[in-house]
Parts: C-alpha cells; structure tokens; sequence
C-alpha cells in the first residue's frame, strides 16, 4: 500500500488502470480520478484518512452496500445548521485496495455509473454563430 499522499493517488490509478488510463486532479481538498473524460473515483479524507471512492448510480447501489461499503457523506451547513450531504460514490471495499485484479470487477461498476451520468446529462445547444458584416 502507499506511504504518502502522491503515493496513495498514484497506487489508486493504478488500482483502476483495468479502465484504461487514469487522470487524477485536485479538487475540492482531494482528488478526482477519471478515465476517458468520465469522472469515476475520489480521493479525499472525511475524518478516518484518506480513502478511495467509488461512483455509484442508483442501479449500482445495492452492490456496494452488500459489500459493506460505505457512502461519501459529509457535513455541510445549510441556512447556518448543520446537515449531512452525501454523493453517489461509496468505499472501495477493503479487500479490493490489494490489487488492480481484485478492484477491476469494482472498477467497471464504477464506470457503468459514470457512463450511465454521462447520458443522463441534459446536452448544451452549441452558441449560434453570428454573422460578421461584409467588410469593403
């Protein structure tokens, strides 16, 4: 397993790399990992160290939580109260962190949600070109 914070990114890409190549960016205090455009993973600390997340979809979330994996929730505030939020990413299962033979079947479920959001997005009309008046 990794030793380090850049350690702990690096091994999780490669833990997903049966997904084809990974990009891994800073976001938010963690990281996002994504292959082909398609976010599929975080990387972020919510009090226990850092973890690896897992997307999810709704058709995908009984596997997870079979697996005992837990959900990305965390604290927020809302109207200056305390609320807890969650996203569709769930724990990669313990098991899974060894290596990228055992995440691979975790991996696809990952991208099947990834995939699935994709689709679900509304698509943005291209901006009308505007026509330049005729110099001369």
């Amino acid at each position: 397993m990794a030793t380090s914070h850049a350690d702990f990114v690096h091994y999780c890409c490669e833990l997903l790399a049966s997904l084809g190549p990974c990009v891994a960016k800073r976001m938010f205090g963690g990281w996002g990992i994504s292959t082909d455009g398609l976010s599929v993973a975080l990387i972020a600390d919510l009090g226990s160290g850092e973890k690896l997340w897992l997307k999810a979809s709704d058709a995908t979330r009984p596997q997870w939580e079979a697996a005992g994996c837990k959900r990305f929730t965390y604290a927020s505030t809302k109207d200056g109260e305390p609320v807890l939020r969650s996203m569709n990413y769930y724990s990669a299962p313990d098991d899974a962190m060894d290596s990228a033979h055992a995440m691979a079947p975790w991996a696809r479920l990952a991208l099947q949600a990834a995939v699935q959001a994709h689709a679900a997005k509304p698509r943005r009309k291209p901006a009308p070109k505007t026509r330049r008046p005729a110099q001369g």
